[in-house]
């Protein structure tokens, strides 16, 4: 009796160790399986983000580069295949294996054949906007260009027609500027296109200085003429293209001394309202004077190499830039075969002969030390 009461009791023990084991054995595989849904669970996650993002930073892109008509999804009613064809001319979309034309006349989400721009890219935006315009460019123009005696002849307009066309460019050029400051805004406009003298890179930069000067009420008191002016210097400043201020009025009709120094009061008033402080080295004039003086590559070579020996000497303190760069393009042009007259170089540099021969003397000192 006993022994089968062990028998019982070692059974039953058994029993219990084997079903524990089991348990066991579900709940790790039940934790692993977990673990393995978790991982693939962030690993999935961590694509769409990936993904997300890189979508998000992708650019879209022109409608004038994509020529893709309409395509068709789902299955052919005739052989049932998946495979489309697109015709891009005739707008078809035809099947791949039985040919059947699944859908026509499909409309172009690209741009449109006719081009009137000078460019290659179709898209139907038109022209961009400009500063250098007072309403930026959004409106058309009848141009002055094509009302003169020669573009008249260019586009076949004699007598009553060119009349009567002259008389609509002033009456649209009327109806665009009825409030003053429109109207102020297209005088500048037309005097920095005008009389600027400037690359379009260029024009676009003294545009929207004249601009800012409009906001930060610097135009209020002075003339549009001498703020315009101020403006196309500094943007030739800035771009290190530098135009002496005597060339500017010239080209603005400021010539006298009355005018000439409100130019300069200006120029310092918009320079440091705008902060436009670029300094004016006379390396940038070298260039300039020497196509001027029309003087050898060797020359201005030479030049340079002078400039970079003495250009951190204090001695320049204090002196105009054009004519640090006028007596050291002499002094080149003297040890060369191509040599100019001082008068020729004061009348390029815009300085006396008598600053030219002080400027010299310095230089001479400099490069004997």
């Amino acid at each position: 009796m006993e022994k089968q009461l062990g028998k019982a009791k070692f059974l039953m023990i058994r029993k219990n160790c084997n079903c524990l084991y089991m348990s066991s054995t579900t709940i790790q595989l039940q934790v692993d399986k977990m673990s393995r849904d978790a991982k693939s669970e962030v690993k999935t996650r961590t694509g769409v983000e990936k993904g997300s993002r890189q979508l998000g930073i992708k650019p879209a892109g022109r409608p004038s580069r994509r020529r893709n008509t309409e395509s068709i999804s789902g299955s052919c009613e005739i052989c049932g295949s998946n495979s489309w064809d697109s015709d891009e001319i005739r707008g078809e979309t035809t099947c791949s294996n039985c040919g059947y034309v699944a859908s026509e006349n499909m409309i172009d989400p690209g741009a449109e054949w006719v081009n009137h721009s000078s460019g290659d890219d179709r898209s139907r935006v038109g022209s961009p906007t400009t500063l250098t315009l007072s309403d930026k460019g959004l409106s058309t123009e009848i141009r002055r260009s094509d009302l003169t005696a020669g573009g008249a002849r260019k586009h076949g307009l004699t007598g009553k027609s060119l009349r009567d066309w002259r008389r609509r460019q002033r009456i649209d050029q009327r109806s665009k500027t009825r409030d003053s400051r429109s109207r102020n805004l297209s005088v500048a406009m037309q005097f920095i296109r005008d009389r600027g003298d400037l690359t379009p890179q260029i024009e676009q930069e003294a545009a929207a200085l004249y601009r800012h000067s409009v906001e930060r009420g610097l135009v209020t008191g002075r003339s549009i003429r001498g703020v315009t002016a101020a403006c196309v210097y500094i943007a030739a400043r800035e771009a290190k293209i530098p135009r002496k201020i005597e060339d500017i009025g010239d080209a603005f009709d400021m010539t006298s001394e009355v005018e000439m120094k409100e130019l300069k009061r200006t120029i310092r008033l918009v320079a440091r309202n705008l902060g436009t402080h670029h300094i004016t080295g006379p390396e940038e004039y070298f260039e300039k004077f020497h196509s001027d003086l029309g003087l050898p590559p060797s020359v201005l070579g030479d030049a340079r190499g002078i400039w970079d020996q003495i250009k951190d000497n204090l001695s320049w303190q204090g002196k105009k830039p054009s004519g640090i760069a006028g007596v050291i393009l002499y002094f080149a042009s003297q040890r060369s075969d191509s040599t100019r007259t001082q008068s020729e170089v004061c009348k390029v540099s815009g300085i006396s002969e008598v600053t030219l021969r002080g400027l010299l003397k310095i230089l001479n000192q400099m490069l004997v030390e």
